[in-house]
């Protein structure tokens, strides 16, 4: 399996929220990994002390950035009584990015309503998911499933990133590699905070709009909890081996976001998901659920904002393209 080490950072949401990055240690982050662990899952326990890696990575001293103008794709669906605006988002963003402006500042005040891929649960409820699920339940040390090449490789990228692995031994290959993501691309300046989602459900209570989400956190994280082992351990090293690009292959994508490219876009994205079962998971599944929740809402009115992942928006099994089979149209606004 090949799959690009930022692909799962821009497709799933709830990766995004989990409190384990060297910003959010400063932000009431827990303490030490057993904070993780659900008191009723003593099988699947965290590491019973010592601090999180969180804990120890030191916060990047990232310098003010100029401010930068970003127009990124908005479609519109209509009929007689109701509209549904189709956004995407980035679920990680550099805070110079201004793009809640325009017509998509626009499309969100005139909604009744939001629909994003997951409402974000409380800080507790995400830790005591991702413990619950992230632990090897059989309790096989992470390391040991590890051939010498891919050993090499794993604990090269670890050291770059300031993470020990003795304290994450006792973690799934997925779960590791997903936090890797997170802090690889925090190290860089980007911050869940200024991510789209963020961003928007914050205005979105500042107005009083009511916030759904289509799935989740289990359902999110379950979906790589749920692949084979073989398929995690090779996200996992593909991820450690491709760590140096994460910056290159990060700037580019939210570069094709900014400037409204979502044909640049997809194609980046479908360079890096050569593997049938992690794309039909991450994409073809998720994307058929939303385009027949789209197709059911037409048939009541009322204006909807939707807003999930970019890489959902573009590309053959996209949203867009699935509602055309359905007998409806996404029109792409222009602004």
């Amino acid at each position: 399996m090949k799959t690009k080490f930022l692909n799962a950072l821009l497709l799933t949401a709830a990766i995004f929220s989990l409190s384990i990055t060297p910003a959010h240690a400063q932000n009431g982050a827990p303490a030490s990994m057993d904070e993780l662990a659900p008191a009723s899952k003593a099988s699947r326990a965290l590491p019973a002390s010592g601090p999180t890696p969180a804990a120890t990575s030191p916060v990047p001293d990232i310098k003010p950035l100029e401010p930068i103008d970003a127009d990124p794709a908005l479609w519109v669906v209509k009929d007689k009584d109701t509209t549904i605006y189709l956004f995407g988002t980035v679920h990680v963003l550099k805070p110079n990015l201004l793009w809640f402006d325009e017509a998509v500042k626009t499309a969100f005040d005139s909604s009744d309503q939001m629909m994003i891929e997951m409402v974000e649960p409380p800080a507790p409820e995400m830790q005591a998911i991702f413990g619950t699920l992230a632990v090897d339940p059989n309790g096989k040390k992470l390391r040991s499933k590890l051939n010498a090449a891919d050993l090499k490789i794993y604990e090269a990228a670890l050291t770059k990133l300031g993470l020990p692995a003795v304290q994450l031994d006792a973690l799934e290959p997925w779960a590791v590699a997903v936090m890797m993501q997170v802090l690889s691309v925090t190290k860089e300046g980007y911050d869940p905070a200024s991510g789209a989602e963020a961003v928007l459900t914050a205005a979105a209570k500042k107005a009083g709009k009511p916030v759904t989400g289509f799935e989740t956190a289990e359902y999110q994280l379950g979906i790589f909890d749920t692949l084979p082992e073989d398929k995690q351990i090779r996200f996992l090293i593909d991820g450690s081996a491709d760590l140096d690009k994460g910056k290159e292959q990060m700037d580019a994508l939210v570069s094709n976001w900014a400037s409204g490219n979502p044909e640049a876009l997809a194609k980046l994205m479908n360079e890096g998901m050569e593997d049938p079962v992690l794309y039909k998971k991450l994409l073809t599944d998720r994307n058929a659920n939303w385009a027949a929740w789209i197709k059911q809402r037409m048939a009541k009115p009322g204006t909807v904002f939707v807003a999930v992942g970019a890489g959902h928006l573009s590309g053959p099994t996209s949203v867009p393209a699935l509602i055309k089979k359905k007998g409806l149209k996404a029109v792409r606004l222009k602004y």
